[in-house]
């Protein structure tokens, strides 16, 4: 019998974020035990709304919801040059939410469900890593105790993707990174056990939805699936493929099945000086002079988009 794995979001919904919940949610594989919001896509007053919006979509209210990060740690909050709509959810206009956040900030939210399931907690983190960041400075004692954060964080340059589809203000960064770089460069180097999800993987055209997936979602016709197809439209209509709305689904899919992602072990530097540079993650693969003071930690540079998107589907439609 399968682990049933406890999972935290962290995230900034947005459109993908919000499949992402769906997805975590409906799975029989996770028990997810906290969602915590941060300013990413759009401020952490509308993520923390859409946030809620979701789940009650699913007509689930019990799972605790909790306000972080308004802005990132230095810098002032970027506006993202990918519109989610007027919404964050693809002018979907789902009801106001009933369910309240609950009081505490989503650090200290963080750091006490690390501390309630030491050593099996996974964090899904699909936005940029701010409440992470913070909960770590807060309470480095909760590093070790975490069974593993699956992040869509970065761009390695390991195949045309990377650079293709960059999804940050700048020619080569990825969002999350981009928004808040300290962040990123507090969590990577941690020591935590990370498996990053970069554009290489996340933003690969294999990853769309096809002509058949469309026709059953909107045979459907349930609210998940209108949400989704929803979605799908939205980001065709601005000339923009369907991988769009799956990006934060992908580490949802590697936490319901590892072997939906391949990984290897890479040197990671963080640049947080750059202009143009900005965000990036810069893989050191040099077999000489390497540069050792980089934190290791584990990157994704191939998945098995077939099975992920049999996931996807089958527990949307479930």
């Amino acid at each position: 019998m399968k682990e049933i794995k406890k999972v935290l979001i962290d995230c900034d919904p947005g459109m993908d974020d919000s499949l992402a919940i769906i997805l975590a949610c409906k799975s029989d594989m996770l028990d997810i035990k906290a969602i915590t919001t941060v300013s990413g896509n759009y401020h952490v007053d509308i993520t923390s709304v859409n946030a809620r919006k979701t789940l009650e979509l699913l007509n689930i209210t019990d799972i605790p919801v909790a306000r972080g990060m308004a802005k990132p740690i230095v810098r002032d909050l970027p506006n993202d040059p990918f519109t989610h709509g007027e919404d964050g959810q693809a002018n979907a206009n789902l009801p106001d939410p009933s369910m309240e956040l609950v009081s505490q900030h989503a650090i200290d939210l963080i750091i006490d469900t690390v501390k309630k399931y030491p050593n099996e907690l996974y964090i899904a983190a699909l936005g940029p890593l701010t409440n992470i960041a913070m909960a770590f400075l807060k309470s480095p004692e909760i590093i070790p105790m975490i069974k593993g954060i699956y992040a869509i964080a970065g761009a390695y340059g390991l195949n045309k993707y990377s650079t293709a589809n960059a999804t940050g203000d700048n020619p080569q960064s990825e969002w999350n990174v981009y928004v808040d770089p300290e962040a990123a460069d507090i969590v990577f180097k941690s020591g935590v056990a990370l498996t990053a999800i970069g554009l290489d993987v996340a933003t690969h055209f294999d990853v769309n939805f096809t002509e058949q997936h469309l026709r059953i979602l909107e045979e459907a016709k349930t609210k998940e699936a209108d949400f989704l197809l929803n979605m799908i439209q939205f980001v065709n209509g601005r000339g923009f493929e369907s991988y769009c709305v799956l990006i934060d689904s992908m580490a949802i899919g590697a936490i319901i099945d590892e072997s939906t992602i391949k990984t290897l072990r890479g040197k990671v530097g963080i640049e947080t000086k750059g202009e143009i540079t900005l965000g990036m993650t810069v893989l050191d693969t040099r077999h000489h002079h390497t540069w050792n003071n980089l934190p290791e930690v584990d990157i994704a540079y191939e998945a098995d988009y077939e099975k992920f998107l049999d996931i996807v589907m089958r527990t949307v439609l479930k």
